[in-house]
């Protein structure tokens, strides 16, 4: 008889009670926390006309998380992870609700909407890492994979859902009616993890690694120690270190096209509002798609190759969509590029850890989360300047180009991976 596969063959951690209801509510709240970045675009844009305050805006709610996400490391194994996300999920509320009540009493301005991004990111430098290191807690490590995979799936969907609102939204209710939605969608968030029973390792130090405690002894020397094992290893490996140059590029040049999309939407396509939220939502489908395939796939053989192929169409629909003046076609194209990025990221990060050994996966992954998050605020700074100084259209064409140039030009040695054996552990 032929194998069937059940649902939960293929969606494990669905079955597990408490990631089922965090799943719920982080959907909720990444939907409402799209709405409102959709919204803030808009609103910037709307104050200043100018693409450099987009990518500025963009840069310092960023900038904390590169900054401060090591600190925000320490408190998670120091603090019960549970608790802490309520006191981040909580304290995400008040920017949104204080943008909300000054856009309605007409008195926001933009470097009131920078104070806000900047206190939001230094929350998020903290949430971050006790949300990633919470999953295993509540799905034990047979199904982490697969709640990884999940979790990056309710993200993309949220690009979906919450841009497509907020642009009905603006339209007929008002840009502050976004912020009032975000406000609430946290408590989506708050109410599931109150929900959650589970207790183990809160607090306990469930991480392999040392404690701070443990290490007080010649500290700095040892972290400086740790460091230098980990980056001589990126160095040495040649085909890890393409990767995450990779991905650097594609961080400082390509993703940041989703900073610029009001400008398309206002001054290009002339599309308003709505169209905003479609163009945002549909480099989304493309993103979900991307994540739902390969939660669903498991395991990919000929990662190299598909690197190549995901790098190429970001690169090709990037480019092609820089030249675009046709609405219909810039969504199409859109979806293209949502799945491409969302493809290589994903398959890199795979290669990645499959070629590290695990005593030093924590710190090359750190090099990962460097050059992929750490790398954003930079790369919307610079692609917020090209386009005030050359043009929006222009800046994106230039970016793609050479995202596409770097892709190819490692293409010979992605393919040559697929021939690699993983690294022993």
């Amino acid at each position: 008889m032929m194998k069937t596969h059940r649902p939960h063959d293929r969606f494990p951690a669905l079955y597990v009670r408490d990631f089922r209801i965090f799943w719920i509510g982080q959907l909720i709240s990444f939907s409402g926390t799209w709405m409102q970045s959709t919204a803030q675009g808009w609103l910037v844009y709307s104050l200043t006309k100018s693409p450099f305050y987009l990518g500025l805006v963009a840069t310092v709610a960023s900038l904390p998380v590169l900054f401060f996400t090591l600190i925000g490391g320490v408190v998670a194994d120091r603090l019960m992870k549970r608790k802490l996300l309520v006191i981040t999920q909580t304290l995400s509320m008040i920017p949104a609700l204080a943008l909300a009540v000054l856009i309605d009493l007409k008195m926001v301005t933009v470097w009131q909407i920078i104070v806000f991004a900047t206190l939001l990111g230094t929350v998020n430098a903290f949430d971050v890492p006790a949300r990633q290191s919470f999953l295993i807690e509540m799905v034990q490590k047979g199904r982490l994979l697969n709640a990884i995979a999940l979790n990056s799936a309710a993200f993309n969907g949220a690009r979906i859902i919450g841009p497509f609102i907020a642009g009905i939204t603006i339209a007929s209710i008002g840009v502050a009616a976004c912020f009032y939605v975000n406000t609430v969608s946290f408590l989506a968030a708050i109410i599931a993890l109150l929900m959650i029973k589970t207790r183990s390792g809160e607090g306990k130090g469930l991480s392999a690694r040392p404690s701070p405690e443990s290490r007080t002894e010649g500290g700095l020397s040892v972290l400086l120690q740790d460091l230098k094992e980990g980056l001589s290893f990126v160095k040495g490996e040649r085909n890890v270190f393409r990767i995450l140059l990779l991905v650097a590029i594609f961080s400082l040049l390509g993703i940041p096209f989703v900073t610029l999309l009001p400008v398309f939407a206002e001054d290009i396509l002339k599309v308003g509002p709505r169209g905003l939220g479609v163009l945002a939502g549909s480099s989304g489908v493309g993103a979900l798609t991307a994540a739902l395939l390969i939660a669903f796939k498991g395991e990919i053989e000929r990662k190299g190759q598909l690197m190549v192929w995901a790098g190429v169409t970001f690169g090709a629909a990037l480019l092609f969509f820089s030249l675009s003046r046709d609405y219909l076609a810039s969504t199409i194209i859109l979806v293209f590029a949502g799945w491409g990025v969302v493809s290589f990221l994903a398959v890199a990060n795979s290669f990645i850890q499959l070629r590290t050994p695990d005593v030093l996966r924590g710190r090359v992954m750190s090099v990962y989360a460097l050059v992929f998050l750490g790398i954003a605020p930079i790369g919307n700074a610079v692609m917020g300047s090209v386009a005030h100084m050359v043009g929006t259209g222009r800046a994106i064409s230039i970016g793609a180009s050479l995202c596409l140039l770097a892709v190819l030009l490692c293409s010979k040695y992605m393919r040559s991976m697929d021939k690699e054996a993983s690294y022993p552990s």
